[in-house]
């Protein structure tokens, strides 16, 4: 006996409302893309420290897992953290002290020497003076008087700005130290809970790439730190031999604008040089060779001695990344590309290692997969 399947008559409506589902669902993840995209822009500020401190948490991450199993037994994770927060803040208030009494002696001197400096500028003395007279500066200077004085009345608007940055950059450094604190605090049970989601092989392999991310941007910032400190250094040698006042300021310029890949070593060379040329013509010659020199050195010995066993990053990826991140965001992006371009090669040469780099275990063939011997 055969049996005649019986039509089902379904709804006339039924294509009309799953097109109405479809862009239902289509408005609502535009709407919602919109909204994430608001926040992100209402909130910018606070997810760039929020970036910056999480650096820096990776940074301390593994000091403090160290310090806390070898010398507190694997407990007691506030006093390691705090331990090593603690040392961190002491010897960047040390670096400051060092920098700040001659930098304070130098102030005073030059507040001192002021008035004779602009006296000497008035009438074409001295080297400001010499340099202003064959620039034909003062000329410009006495037939512009009442421009200069409209462009220096002009300039009370962007002072208070200024105070305004330098009240927001002190807020920002606080907020910044107190997010990476509580990151490295609660950096255990945020890992242990995000591995927990996966299978434990994964889960371990996880752990292994995130070590090396963490030594990777551990070793970009300390050696790069420690190529500014270098840079610094020397620049004062350099300064103090050849007769070059306020040696102190300049040097520190030198270092914190050398923390700047790419450019920042130009810049700080560009500003000493000029300040050399200002004292005198052969200590500007002088201070330019030393810069020549010193680029050649730390490219080809310091950076590659220093920062090749973290991050092997070859120059091309190098200069990419800086460009790329200076685009997207600025002097931040050029401090952070990188660190983070260490941790991106990390991660794709895993991916790599683990999904085409290999074989598989048992080959197989076509798209259903079969295997080769089978086949």
């Amino acid at each position: 006996m055969t049996t005649t399947p019986v039509p089902v008559d379904l709804p006339d409506d039924a294509p009309t409302t799953g097109m109405v589902r479809t862009v239902a669902t289509i408005i609502g993840m535009i709407l919602a893309t919109a909204l994430l995209l608001y926040v992100i822009l209402q909130t910018l500020q606070v997810l760039t420290w929020m970036v910056i401190a999480a650096f820096f948490a990776v940074a301390l991450y593994s000091t403090v897992n160290r310090f806390q199993e070898r010398l507190l037994g694997g407990r007691r994770r506030v006093l390691a953290t705090l331990v090593v927060f603690l040392v961190l803040v002491l010897a960047l208030l040390g670096l400051l002290t060092a920098f700040a009494v001659p930098l304070a002696r130098e102030g005073s001197r030059f507040a001192g020497q002021l008035p004779d400096l602009i006296e000497q500028a008035r009438t074409g003395r001295g080297p400001v003076g010499a340099l202003l007279e064959r620039t034909n500066a003062l000329n410009y200077v006495q037939e512009n008087q009442d421009r200069i004085k409209a462009i220096a009345t002009g300039l009370t608007s962007p002072a208070a700005g200024v105070l305004k940055g330098v009240a927001t950059g002190f807020a920002a450094l606080a907020s910044i130290f107190v997010l990476a604190f509580l990151m490295v605090l609660e950096g255990p049970k945020i890992v242990d809970g995000f591995v927990g989601l996966f299978h434990s092989a994964t889960g371990k392999r996880m752990l292994a790439v995130g070590a090396d991310c963490a030594r990777s941007v551990t070793g970009y910032l300390s050696g790069n730190l420690l190529i500014s400190v270098i840079c610094g250094v020397l620049t004062y040698i350099v300064l103090k031999i050849a007769g070059v006042p306020f040696a102190g300021l300049i040097s520190l310029f030198v270092a914190i604008a050398d923390l700047v890949p790419l450019v920042g070593a130009t810049l700080g060379a560009v500003v000493a040089t000029i300040v050399a040329v200002v004292h005198a013509v052969p200590a500007g010659i002088a201070v330019l060779v030393f810069f020549l020199l010193y680029q050649q050195l730390e490219n080809h010995l310091l950076q590659p001695l220093i920062l090749s066993r973290t991050v092997s990053l070859n120059p091309l990826t190098v200069i990419v990344s800086i460009l790329l991140a200076v685009e997207l965001a600025g002097i931040l992006g050029a401090l952070l590309a990188i660190p983070a371009a260490g941790m991106i090669q990390v991660i794709a040469r895993d991916v790599w290692d683990h999904r085409l780099g290999r074989p598989k275990a048992t080959p197989t063939v076509g798209e259903e997969r079969t295997p080769a011997d089978a086949g």
